[in-house]
């Protein structure tokens, strides 16, 4: 199950509103158990993983046991379910990790496999698979997309200086890392004021990632983002989203170069991020990275918006010249209620990353 895990993360962000999910064929032909069959499910989101794994199995599938990372589907379209699919290959015994929330599931695909004789054993490495599947469990259970909330803070708990641009905090590793999370998400946001300081594109920018770019956000309530800015000049190479009110000169003009507007409700006159999410949510979001400025960020975290923390830490000190810009999350200073989840090594930065609830 833990390489069934590991796989599931190859098509991460690239199954659109299906979830990467793994299966593995495992069977003892005589010199222990061997993996006959991999799968994993298709950019786009079409064939699932199971039927996958067994194509390449064959008829060696027969007898076989089947480690699954997501509950086989149980509900019929054009082609069978997952779980019939199993059932008619011949399996014999299948283990899953995580119970799919979706009401046409929802242990229908394991009461299938069982009432067929198949044995069934659940939540093997649950806590595990969860992890890659979040985003798909959370757009389930609640209608919106997982959001993330990352953050690269200097040693002096600083994100940059206030109207000097971008100031390179993290190194060149920690800067590729970030592009990799931006492949595995739906879609990327930012406030207006990233957008005017930093003029950023928002881009995966990973050699052969190019076309894994995110869909970019901008919270705009009052119609200050450039036409000149590179999002609104790439708009129709790469989708972007303006939020802000309806009416707003500006972004009536950045719509007719190829951006989308969303229509917001204010509150406190900022954007009602609880209906955000929702929105982009009914739109097939089902992964948000956040990831500009500190009032976009606090605004997050004080809704109670933010599921996981992805935390760059670096050696460099902004100092005080001009006027730095305070993280609201350091490594000293985490949320309450969010627990650590993995640390790595970039270079000289460290990333840590952090959990609601772990």
């Amino acid at each position: 199950m833990a390489a069934a895990v590991r796989l599931a993360r190859t098509n991460e962000g690239r199954t659109g509103t299906n979830p990467s999910v793994a299966c593995l064929l495992v069977k003892d032909e005589g010199d222990g158990p061997v993996i006959i069959g991999r799968g994993v499910t298709a950019m786009g989101g079409r064939p699932h993983a199971e039927p996958i794994a067994i194509e390449e199995a064959g008829e060696r599938a027969r007898g076989a046991t089947a480690y699954v990372t997501l509950e086989p589907c149980a509900h019929h379209g054009r082609t069978p379910p997952c779980a019939q699919t199993l059932i008619d290959a011949g399996v014999a015994r299948v283990v899953t990790a995580v119970i799919d929330p979706d009401p046409r599931v929802d242990e229908k695909g394991h009461a299938m496999l069982v009432s067929a004789g198949v044995e069934v054993e659940k939540g093997l490495l649950d806590t595990d698979a969860q992890r890659g599947l979040g985003a798909y469990l959370t757009h389930k259970q609640l209608g919106r997309p997982q959001v993330t909330l990352k953050l690269a803070v200097s040693a002096d708990g600083c994100l940059g200086v206030k109207g000097a641009g971008q100031v390179p905090v993290t190194g060149a590793a920690s800067r590729a890392q970030t592009n990799l999370m931006r492949a595995r998400h739906h879609a990327i946001l930012v406030g207006v004021g990233t957008v005017i300081e930093d003029d950023p594109e928002l881009t995966c920018r990973l050699p052969g990632l190019e076309d894994r770019s995110p869909i970019r956000v901008v919270l705009d309530t009052t119609g200050r983002v450039p036409l000149s800015s590179k999002l609104v000049q790439t708009a129709r190479e790469h989708r972007i989203i303006l939020v802000g009110p309806a009416g707003l000169k500006s972004h009536e003009e950045a719509a007719r170069l190829g951006c989308e507007l969303l229509p917001c409700e204010l509150f406190e006159g900022r954007a009602a991020l609880p209906e955000l999410l929702d929105d982009l949510g009914a739109r097939g979001v089902m992964s948000l990275m956040v990831e500009g400025g500190a009032q976009v960020a606090q605004s997050f975290l004080r809704d109670g918006l933010a599921d996981e923390l992805a935390l760059f830490s670096s050696e460099v000190e902004i100092g005080s010249e001009g006027e730095p810009v305070k993280s609201p999350v350091t490594p000293q200073h985490v949320p309450e209620g969010f627990g650590l989840t993995g640390e790595w090594q970039f270079g000289e930065d460290r990333l840590q990353t952090f959990a609601k609830g772990a």
